[in-house]
């Protein structure tokens, strides 16, 4: 057998639930077989138990560490039947490898079983921990120790297996299986207690013996296939690498515009007569620019590549020559040029992707002072698609300034700690009589990082105070070193004692069918004075069934739980391509005389944010980068945002400036085709406290590739958040303190990042300010409502309209159609259906075909006063004068009165229906009472269409035989009485 690579994988099969029953008395003997890279293990048979306890844990070596992520491991259960009859399946499950977890971070996961066919009669759930260990390799003289100890080959098939139980899904195994048949048949023969079952579980002969494990196939087997491709440990499955790879059916900047850029690079420099008290440079000259190299003393060797953007270039010729400088006394500096070397751009070799990089060739330095010097270098012209330009020194983005650079960012992993605080236990308090007296309220107060929450009071007098709360907090990967739990007496404002709890060793659960156990912890106080204070009873674990949304609601763009057993595959790639701005404004001055513009463009999809380069000093940027994301979940948002940088230079006081957004831009995935590109210029609209502002307009390409046309659909019935999000939900308000928990905690770690996200940047792609009081949005939001309202209203306005023979032919229509509903009911629903079906087929030519944007109109940036956009942009506390705050607080208490007489209305009318059969006004129930015995009395003496008919001709009949006054239901309803009288 050859040896593993020192990683092993551990399966635990926990239990399963609510199994199908099959063995014909309501019950089933199940039993698991796990597969895994050739190995095949299997569980003990647990008899009659539809929720069977298996606890056993299984072991598999990993062949190969690199190729773990693209292993499924698979996972069958059968129900044990009596010798000499085959079992019967009872739902599969497989897993990934990139879902496989490091030790520590295990947690059980239930697993809905699969079906095999579609005819299958499987339900039920499967609960697994998978992991895996990291091991020494096994030594070399222990080999045949390991391959004594080894049992039968995983592929080897039983005997008794019928034809028709052959079938398995996956087509590769069941080749190899056939394969291999004829050669384990006498292995077989050799050791039959070795049987193990295949998919199709033939009877064993001992079903309480222990899990029977197989050998591992030999790696030279896997050789024989083809050589393994070889990955970086970094669990990444076979969806994950199309996006990394450049393997692609697209090419990686075919959305954007290929950019020229003259390429140069300077290797090293070999002089005639070196001198090692001098340092030496190289410098560029093209037109206008003029470009100096590091400084190296001793080597004389610099490898660096310069970029020059060739729109730029003003000049048809590059000048490259090396330069000594040496140091004298006085701290005095001298120059001195070794030689020049010139190229006509017009005969410099061009080069793309993929082929090889040019390589540098000696170039003599031409000097009437220094001859015979050399120098190392390198001239082509390429584009942004070449591997040097990441690196390189760039024209267009000021150089190496690490802030203009492109850079991709990743928020950190968040997770939802929660505590639940249940009860505290010799509390020393003081002395008795103390305690007595004091009748002491206590509350838990909980701290992590910056996060702080606090129970509820006891009751005074309490011997052992219990709460039985729960207090959720924000964790970010890595995490905070511990969670400190104290204990607060709330008579005297002391503390009676605090605990630790650290953070990394705290257990993961990934549902809510699995209990974290409670810890007793000691109290001590915090001077350390005294080591025992008391104890506090807490569960505590971090819950990886959650989203943990860090945007807002409706511009979500990652809905995926955290913890990784839960990961799905991707759905698709979005591709995204930023070509350009046009026309953007001048944002602050260059010198003290006139205005610039320093953009650059950060584009956010799930955890991942790109930020472009920066160009510098222009007002029509060609970024031309193309950057792509994985897609897991189509209903999602992009964010794209235009910055002026202002942070690659200090401000005159000293302190960094900030950088000033120009605008943004959304795309809802949803409403793109697939495979299709996208090519739009986008307004950028920004908010100041003065009013809209258009800066420009953005140019953007985007395209949504989805392979698999059935994920894509089943993504639309799939609930949005994980489960934990409905079977244990947070409140809205809770919810909103921990969005904003996580947004202040995704904001403080990119602003850590090298270069550094700014705070203001961050805030404004996650739109952290949506909860702060706006009445510009109140007037949108509010505008909205009524234009939903406004289609029932103008559906009404039709029934009325034939309802008063405005347009007499359309009113006798309706008659007949009546008479036709009524007559022949079960049209009904096939015609509603059949109308709605050409009504969507003839919109579908007027769809919308670009993208859409943000709407200014929609948004009310244009009708809305200055005091208050200027209420809008005022944050918590005000800083506004008192004058200034006292008029606002008067408009708002004018909206608010019209809300509150629009509430009083809508319960008044709800109240009055309940009148009818309170008794509030006799009268008015009597009449209602004797109404509904008539009405029950014409119901069962006439047949439903024949009242139906006459109710429907009554309310169209003709305005003649109408009266301009109220219905007589209508004045009877709003004579009945509400508790609107009763309000003081």
């Amino acid at each position: 057998m050859s040896e593993g690579s020192g990683r092993k994988l551990m399966v635990e099969v926990c239990n399963a639930k609510n199994l199908m029953p099959k063995d014909g008395q309501g019950t089933a003997s199940a039993y698991a077989i796990v597969d895994f890279d050739g190995q095949r293990r299997r569980t003990n048979t647990k008899s009659r138990d539809l929720n069977p306890q298996w606890d056993e844990r299984l072991e598999f070596i990993v062949h190969d560490k690199d190729s773990m992520a693209s292993e499924t491991l698979e996972v069958n259960l059968y129900n044990d039947k009596k010798t000499g009859k085959r079992s019967t399946f009872l739902g599969k499950v497989k897993i990934s490898g990139s879902t496989f977890v490091k030790s520590g971070s295990e947690t059980v996961v239930y697993y809905p079983l699969e079906k095999r066919s579609v005819f299958s009669q499987i339900k039920g759930e499967l609960g697994l921990k998978v992991w895996y260990v990291e091991d020494d390799p096994p030594e070399t003289d222990n080999a045949g120790d390991q391959k004594a100890m080894s049992a039968p080959p995983a592929e080897e098939k039983p005997l008794g297996i019928s034809e028709g139980e052959k079938k398995e899904d996956n087509a590769k195994e069941k080749k190899e299986e056939e394969k291999k048949e004829d050669e384990n048949k006498p292995k077989e023969e050799e050791k039959p207690k070795e049987e193990t079952p295949a998919e199709t579980a033939p009877p064993l002969p001992d079903v309480d013996n222990p899990p029977i494990a197989q050998t591992e196939k030999p790696k030279q087997a896997k050789e024989k296939l083809g050589e393994v491709q070889k990955r970086a440990d970094l669990n990444v499955s076979n969806h994950e690498l199309r996006s990394l790879s450049g393997d692609r059916s697209h090419s990686a900047h075919d959305l954007v515009d290929r950019m020229a850029f003259l390429y140069v690079r300077v290797v090293k420099a070999k002089l005639a007569k070196p001198e090692t008290s001098s340092t030496a440079y190289s410098k560029l000259v093209i037109g206008t620019h003029s470009v100096k190299s590091k400084s190296e003393s001793h080597s004389k060797e610099w490898d660096q590549v310069f970029a020059f953007d060739k729109e730029g270039l003003n000049s048809t010729s590059l000048e490259v020559s090396v330069w000594l400088e040496e140091v004298k006394e006085g701290d005095e500096r001298s120059e001195s040029c070794v030689g020049t070397v010139w190229f006509d751009l017009q005969e410099v070799p061009k080069r793309v992707p993929p082929d090889s990089p040019l390589a540098p060739q000696w170039y003599t330095l031409e000097s009437e002072t220094t001859p015979g010097n050399d120098v190392m270098l390198a001239v082509w012209i390429g584009t942004q698609a070449d591997e040097a330009f990441q690196e390189a020194w760039q024209s267009d983005s000021g150089g190496l300034i690490p802030e203009t650079r492109a850079k991709v960012y990743l928020s950190p992993k968040l997770w939802y700690l929660r505590l639940t605080v249940i009860q505290t236990q010799d509390l020393q308090l003081g002395s008795e009589s103390e305690a007595m007296i004091r009748n002491p309220e206590l509350y838990v107060k909980a701290q992590l990082g910056a996060q702080v929450f606090k129970t509820g009071r006891t009751l005074p007098g309490s011997a052992n105070p219990t709460w039985n709360e729960d207090l959720v907090f924000v964790a970010a990967e890595p995490f905070e070193p511990f969670l400190f739990v104290t204990v607060e007496d709330v008579s005297n404002s002391k503390t009676v004692g605090h605990a630790k709890v650290h953070v990394a060793s705290m257990e993961r659960r990934t549902d809510d069918r699995t209990e974290q156990k409670s810890r007793w912890f000691n109290l001590s106080s915090e001077d350390e004075s005294r080591s025992y204070t008391g104890r506090i009873h807490i569960r505590v674990c971090l819950e990886g069934g959650y989203h943990v949304i860090d945007e807002a609601a409706h511009v979500t763009s990652d809905v995926r739980a955290s913890a990784k057993q839960l990961a799905k595959p991707p759905l698709g790639l979005l591709e995204v391509g930023i070509r350009g701005a046009t026309n953007l404004l001048p944002v602050k001055t260059k010198d003290g005389t006139r205005g610039t513009t320093d953009a650059y463009v950060v584009a956010k999809y799930g955890p991942k944010w790109v930020r472009t380069r920066t160009i510098m000093d222009r007002f029509n940027p060609r970024w031309n980068e193309q950057y792509t994301w994985d897609v897991y979940d189509p209903c999602t948002v992009l964010t794209i945002g235009v910055f002026d940088n202002g942070r690659y230079k200090h401000g005159e006081d000293g302190k960094l400036n900030k950088d000033c957004r120009m605008g943004k831009i959304r795309v809802r995935l949803s409403t793109l085709d697939t495979n299709r590109v996208y090519v739009n210029s986008y307004s950028l609209v920004v908010l100041f406290p003065g009013g809209a502002k258009r800066m420009g307009e953005i140019e953007i390409a985007v395209r949504f590739s989805c392979s698999s046309w059935l994920s894509l659909m089943q993504a639309y019935a799939s609930p949005i958040l994980p489960r934990m999000h409905y079977v244990r939900s947070f409140g809205p308000a809770q919810q909103d303190i921990l969005r904003q928990t996580a947004m202040r905690i995704v904001t403080a770690r990119l602003a850590r990042s090298e270069p550094a996200l700014g705070q203001e940047v961050v805030q404004f792609m996650l739109d952290s300010d949506t909860h702060v009081w706006s009445m510009r949005r109140s007037k949108a939001n509010w505008f909205r409502v009524v234009g939903c309202l406004s289609r029932a209203a103008t559906l009404l306005c039709w029934v009325d309209g034939i309802r008063t023979w405005v347009h007499p032919p359309t009113t006798v229509l309706v008659h007949v159609l009546l008479a036709a509903i009524v007559l022949c009911p079960c049209l009904v629903l096939p015609t509603v259906f059949m109308y709605a079906f050409l009504i969507l087929l003839l919109r579908f030519r007027h769809r919308q075909r670009v993208p859409q944007n943000m709407d200014p109109r929609m948004s009310y940036v244009d009708m809305v006063s200055l005091d208050e956009l200027d209420e809008e942009f005022d944050g918590f506390q005000t800083t506004r004068p008192a004058e200034v705050v006292r008029i606002r607080y008067d408009r708002v208490r004018a909206l608010a009165g019209r809300a509150q007489t629009l509430l009083g209305d809508l319960a008044a009318q709800g109240e009055r229906l309940e009148a009818l059969f309170s008794w509030r006004d006799p009268r008015a129930t009597g009449i209602f009472a004797v109404l509904c015995l008539v009405m029950s009395l014409l119901f069962y003496a006439v047949p439903i269409r024949g009242i139906v008919l006459v109710a429907g001709f009554y309310y169209l009949r003709h305005p003649r035989f109408r009266d301009d006054m109220p219905s007589i239901p209508a004045n009877f309803f709003r004579r009945l009485p509400s508790f609107s009288d009763q309000i003081m």
